[in-house]
């Protein structure tokens, strides 16, 4: 295939101070994009402020012989997510690609959590991934080319302990991809997730020593700026990356049963046919909830009209 490149391209990275984020942004202005990092130099959780990670990163384009510009402003208040994608304007004259990829953790079992502690990691995460989306939509409206990536983890998609706050809103995002793409899809622009798996500061502390080596924020990179690029002519799909792994995750529902006419729905009657209706056998996925709908309720029910139970 031919190599996939940036030139003429505008991007937006969020959280692009270090780790993940600056691995994406030296990533895409290597390949000819101009970049806004925007990071506002807060610790991991949250609590701070420093002009010198965009700084570096912008530094170490330019040195590179590429172009950036900084943003400091964090991605969780609708003005100041504004202000990060008039940045790109301002600077750069468009935006064609944005990479929400800025976060914090608080981590505390909920019923340890501080409210504040909870609401502050929804907002960031979740908040801010909205906030920038929506704050970039009518360029790329105007345009008729975007391309969204959103981050998840597989905390998000699978749980963690002491990581509520943090799951939810990851797993969120998930659910914010899958309205964007059909709100965006008369537009050109597409939007995915990337599930990124490297150790980052973000990270420190976990059981990822063996992955020091492999998983570094750079292997991610690459499942972004396909997903970032013209070669990606598709939306909704999470991207798992990570040491050269790469794995496409899915939401699913199994087959399912369905009662036969008269059966009484009882919580009897879901308990016994508990373990059929888990199986994972012919599971399928939806585009929509329309989709599901359909398929649940209406022709495309995968059992007819047989029904279980007498």
């Amino acid at each position: 295939m031919d190599p996939i490149g940036f030139a003429n391209r505008v991007a937006v990275v969020t959280g692009a101070g270090s780790g993940l984020g600056r691995a994406h942004a030296l990533a895409l202005a290597a390949r000819g994009a101009k970049v806004v990092v925007n990071d506002p130099g807060a610790d991991v959780s949250g609590g701070g402020g420093d002009h010198g990670p965009a700084d570096r990163v912008v530094a170490e384009i330019r040195a590179a012989g590429g172009i950036a510009a900084p943003s400091y402003l964090s991605v969780a208040g609708h003005e100041s997510a504004q202000r990060i994608i008039q940045t790109a304007i301002d600077e750069f004259g468009r935006i064609d690609i944005l990479v929400n990829n800025a976060g914090i953790l608080r981590d505390k079992t909920l019923a340890k959590m501080d409210p504040a502690d909870f609401d502050l990691v929804v907002r960031v995460h979740l908040g801010g991934s909205a906030y920038c989306t929506r704050a970039a939509l009518p360029f790329m409206q105007a345009q008729a080319y975007g391309r969204i990536v959103l981050t998840t983890s597989a905390a998000g998609l699978y749980g963690n302990f002491g990581q509520t706050n943090y799951a939810a809103a990851k797993l969120g995002i998930v659910g914010l991809m899958n309205a964007l793409k059909h709100e965006c899809e008369r537009y050109a622009i597409r939007v995915n997730t990337i599930a990124p798996i490297a150790v980052t500061r973000m990270t420190e502390g976990l059981p990822f020593a063996d992955l020091i080596e492999t998983a570094t924020p750079d292997k991610v990179s690459a499942g972004v700026l396909f997903l970032a690029s013209e070669a990606c002519d598709f939306s909704g799909a999470v991207l798992v990356a990570g040491g050269g792994y790469f794995a496409r995750a899915y939401i699913v529902e199994t087959a399912g049963i369905r009662a036969a006419p008269g059966q009484a729905i009882t919580p009897e009657f879901v308990a016994s046919q508990w373990a059929v209706l888990s199986d994972p056998q012919g599971a399928r996925g939806f585009d929509s909830a329309m989709a599901a709908l359909a398929a649940e309720f209406g022709a495309g029910r995968p059992d007819g009209d047989t029904g279980v139970g007498a």
